[in-house]
């Protein structure tokens, strides 16, 4: 792997797990399905933007990632039910989904689904490996599962894609159908066998219509929902996070004053926290409950800047006063100053935004 990619790689995956590790705290205190779900976006994450150009790949590689890395959070830590079978189809499913979803990537028969599910099922089954080894190096099931799952989720993924205009195939291979079906009698078998075990499992009808329904919802309802969501959120998303890409060029423009203003606002703050600091020292009682360390003023400096009131700390002498007001007014002055330095940008802004229309226009030329 060059350079590039591998910076690429760590850009990707750094943001992913910056995304997905406090979310993942946030419904569940599980380390091993937040493990999880970092592995799994990441792994997805970084394999769909190394394939992506190095523009478009970091941002739809760490969008997809963080995508998955929630989900396989979410319904590890949320679901009543654990194990390899209630987690690893619909995150597959959904992997899939946002795989179709994607511009120039959408699925166009069953052979193309194959391949493609394949090099999700791998990803996906490496991502499951660091919660494995981390906690339960014995149960190797959430890293083998993605494999045994392609059959169905590429039975799926067609029959809810075989109505499109793109779609090729009119009916799935018999192989594909066979190892379908081979799947779910397995799974059956040890459903039935694990349930049994537990006293809950006769082979009378009820009992077996009741795994029946169980895997259809595992194997065919959660991961035909999954896809359907994947495929309709990243179609609905791309376009309208495509926009964020052209503040590259906004931003370069607008660094230097923006990052000039902020360096100033911060010297208002800390120049100020010295005067408040130095008035209560000089006149006690200038400010009620003032504190003695510069941390207090600062927090008092810089919610005054905003025009908030600081609960701690409140000016009641009349200097005290007057030198809040003094900050509140050089603080909007500072404000108005920002106001002026973008005006003077803005013919270069307009001339940005002028080139990126006109690319737009050639681009639907382009596919006319």
């Amino acid at each position: 792997m060059k350079a590039s990619g591998m910076w690429l790689a760590v850009r990707i995956a750094a943001s992913i797990a910056l995304v997905v590790v406090p979310f993942g705290y946030a419904i569940t205190g599980v380390h091993r399905f937040v493990l999880m779900g970092v592995g799994c976006g990441v792994a997805f994450g970084v394999g769909v933007g190394l394939r992506g150009s190095s523009r478009s790949g970091a941002g739809t590689g760490i969008l997809v990632g963080s995508m998955v890395g929630i989900a396989t959070v979410a319904i590890g830590g949320v679901s009543p039910l654990k194990g390899p079978g209630i987690i690893v189809p619909p995150v597959l499913a959904l992997a899939v989904g946002l795989i179709d979803g994607l511009r120039g990537s959408s699925l166009s028969g069953y052979r193309e689904a194959m391949r493609e599910t394949t090099i999700v099922s791998v990803l996906l089954a490496l991502g499951f490996v660091p919660s494995l080894v981390a906690t339960d190096p014995k149960i190797p099931g959430f890293a083998v599962a993605p494999l045994m799952c392609m059959p169905w989720i590429v039975l799926v993924a067609g029959l809810l894609s075989r109505h499109r205009e793109e779609w090729l195939d009119a009916r799935p291979p018999r192989a594909l159908i066979l190892s379908a079906v081979a799947l779910f009698v397995l799974l059956f078998l040890l459903l039935a066998d694990e349930k049994m075990g537990q006293g809950r499992f006769t082979w009378d009808i009820v009992s077996v219509l009741r795994n029946i329904g169980d895997l259809s919802l595992m194997l065919i309802a959660s991961p035909a929902a999954a896809f359907l969501l994947g495929r309709a959120a990243i179609t609905w998303l791309q376009p309208r996070l495509r926009v964020y890409g052209h503040l590259t060029d906004h931003l370069r423009v607008m660094w230097v004053p923006i990052g000039g203003f902020a360096v100033g606002y911060l010297t208002i703050i800390v120049v100020f926290a010295g005067f408040y600091g130095m008035l209560e020292r000089f006149r006690p009682g200038a400010f009620t409950e003032a504190g003695t360390g510069i941390t207090d003023w600062l927090s008092f400096s810089f919610f005054t800047a905003l025009a908030q009131d600081y609960s701690a700390i409140v000016p009641v002498s009349t200097s005290a006063r007057v030198l809040v007001g003094f900050h509140l007014i050089l603080t909007v002055g500072w404000a108005l100053v920002l106001f002026a330095v973008m005006s003077s940008i803005q013919p270069r802004l307009e001339e940005i935004a002028r080139r990126h229309e006109e690319e737009g226009d050639e681009t639907v030329r382009a596919r006319r």
